[in-house]
């Protein structure tokens, strides 16, 4: 009977080790295609089968390729920059290579990995087998004994759960061509510059949404259709950093721009056709500098807001899990954004703009509009994830992010920097809010980048 126990006991010991094994050993890095990558294993599943987990930018993303047994693959993005081997293989056009270069990296990563996961596990159990023993004061014999026991258990443990159970695992991983194998994700290509002269005396150029193009402030001196449609205006922040630096920005921002439609893709509005933002941004080859502002079209914020207003609730299932889906989507579409701002050739700074709280601490004003303070704090907190996207994104690029301070401003003070309920574009920056995003981004600059007209 004692002896069973002592089996039960070591059992639940070894299970415990390698549970807690599998989420405590550090993950291991690796380095390819011009991208850093942390290897690891995700929590444990019970499930024989199923994807494992890419961790891009805070966002859990299940792995298009799914891996047997219950220890899968968790892989971590640290970094995204082409580097020196990268950029000698495509050069010399060696796309196989570097391909295969991928998978056999991810593959050693993984091998790495369970080599370190079983030595931890076994020193979960060696320790408090060696204090247990100590407690009883067994003899030397003994104490040996148990703690060959423990060491031989969890090391069985370890091994059917990831060597036998998790043994095609590494091959997997070799099939790996690129991260877009496995979530899926469409190969990056290069988006063409646009038709037109150089632009080499543009200064900065703006890429993004409405809160960039200066939505619903005054229009434009002189606009063309194109800037009537998205609403590009003479207060908005682009053009604030223009006058008080007497630089010539490009204003490329699109009221209703998303990554996929307005960025890197064309955007369709009404009669006009938008095209894609970040190629007409390649025809200015001197510009010392890029500022993003884009996400919240990704994610439907503006649809989030009115169905939060309407609801009785903000925070139910239905709409959590459309929130985190889109996301999800955006934190995949900007990476692909990230890389090929990080290939621009004439490497400008790269500023990404987090966006503001719109509402303040006083949201009384908001009160007929159906928005409660809890319904704020659970569109507060929305925001705050999609600002922990750009920002954990931009700094895995190399890029700075930017967070304007709008405190004391908020929707319902004395003097907003958002535009009301009632005006053109509620929720938008004034022309006040749009300055103070021009002195961040100011402050933000480069001592020597601001000073250069």
């Amino acid at each position: 009977m004692i002896i069973i126990l002592y089996v039960v006991g070591l059992s639940v010991l070894a299970l415990a080790a390698v549970w807690l094994a599998v989420r405590i050993t550090p993950l291991q890095p690796v380095s390819a295609a011009g991208q850093t990558v942390r290897v690891g294993a995700a929590p444990l599943d019970l499930s024989l089968s199923g994807p494992g987990q890419l961790d891009l930018f805070g966002q859990t993303i299940p792995t298009r390729p799914h891996f047997d047994g219950p220890i899968r693959p968790r892989l971590e993005l640290t970094r995204i920059k082409e580097d020196a081997e990268v950029a000698r293989l495509l050069r010399s056009g060696d796309h196989e290579r570097l391909t295969l270069e991928v998978g056999r990296k991810l593959a050693s990563g993984w091998i790495r990995y369970g080599a370190w996961e079983t030595a931890v596990a076994a020193g979960l159990v060696a320790l408090p087998l060696a204090a247990w023993t100590g407690l009883r004061r067994m003899p030397p014999g003994r104490t040996i004994l148990v703690l060959t026991s423990g060491l031989a258990l969890v090391t069985a443990v370890n091994a059917v759960g990831f060597y036998l159970l998790a043994s095609d695992t590494p091959q997997a991983l070799r099939d790996v061509r690129s991260l877009q194998d496995l979530v899926g994700d469409s190969p990056l290509a290069p988006v063409p510059q646009a038709e037109g002269p150089r632009l080499g005396d543009v200064r900065a150029v703006a890429l993004g949404d409405s809160t960039a193009a200066g939505t619903g402030n005054r229009p434009l001196p002189d606009p063309t259709d194109l800037d009537r449609a998205c609403g590009r205006s003479a207060d908005s922040y682009p053009q604030a950093l223009a006058r008080a630096n007497d630089w010539n920005v490009l204003n490329l921002a699109c009221s209703g721009a998303t990554v996929r439609d307005g960025i890197l893709g064309v955007q369709i509005l009404g009669e006009q056709v938008a095209p894609p933002q970040f190629a007409q941004a390649q025809r200015a080859t001197d510009a010392s500098a890029v500022m993003i502002s884009v996400g919240a079209n990704d994610v439907r914020w503006s649809d989030l807001v009115q169905l939060c207003a309407i609801s009785p609730s903000c925070d139910d299932r239905a709409s959590t899990a459309f929130f985190q889906n889109r996301l999800t989507r955006f934190a995949l579409d900007y990476r692909r954004l990230l890389r090929l701002l990080t290939a621009l050739p004439h490497h400008p700074v790269v500023l990404v703009n987090e966006y503001y709280d719109p509402f303040g601490p006083d949201i009384s004003c908001l009160r007929d509009e159906g928005l409660t303070p809890r319904k704020v704090q659970v569109l507060r907190s929305r925001l705050t994830a999609l600002n922990a996207v750009l920002r954990q994104g931009a700094e895995t690029a190399g890029f700075t992010t930017v967070k304007p301070d709008f405190e004391g401003h908020g929707l319902c003070s004395a003097q907003p920097y958002v535009q009301g309920p009632t005006d053109r574009a509620p929720l938008h920056p004034t022309a006040a809010g749009a300055l103070a995003i021009a002195l961040a981004d100011q402050k933000a600059l480069p001592r020597g980048n601001d000073e250069r007209g």
